[in-house]
């Protein structure tokens, strides 16, 4: 059975609005890894992308009350803590880079997270963030 419901309509004007807000959001955040991730949904789960650039980024990562440096450093220390989040972690540490967080803010994160979430979840952590630092090094030598 199908909803008909507004909220499940992505394509409604107001959903579509929404989606805009958020992508343009992304955009700032993350340049062009975000959207790539959400391109890859589109043949299998648009509904799934479009949540995640309309409520994650439209809704809730452009709300007031933390900066986006602030955002960046609890999403690391969560996808840290959940493990099994490396193609997530490494777009937000890519974004953490984008809003200003130093390398070795984002290492003394992943370091504090450990205490919380254990050693192995802060060590793969860090091999992503190593992956990142590499890859922006190789970019811009």
């Amino acid at each position: 059975m199908t909803s008909t419901a507004p909220q499940h309509d992505i394509s409604s004007p107001d959903n579509l609005a929404r989606r805009r807000h958020g992508l343009s959001v992304l955009s700032e955040i993350d340049g062009h890894r975000g959207e790539a991730v959400l391109d890859s949904l589109a043949d299998i789960n648009p509904a799934l992308g479009h949540h995640v650039a309309a409520f994650a980024f439209g809704d809730i990562y452009d709300r007031p009350g933390l900066d986006r440096r602030s955002r960046q450093l609890v999403t690391l220390g969560v996808l840290t803590a959940l493990g099994s989040c490396d193609p997530q972690l490494r777009v937000h540490i890519g974004a953490a880079l984008n809003v200003g967080l130093s390398r070795e803010e984002i290492t003394e994160a992943l370091l504090h997270a450990a205490v919380f979430c254990g050693f192995p979840r802060a060590l793969n952590a860090t091999s992503v963030a190593r992956d990142v630092f590499a890859e922006q090094d190789d970019a811009h030598p």
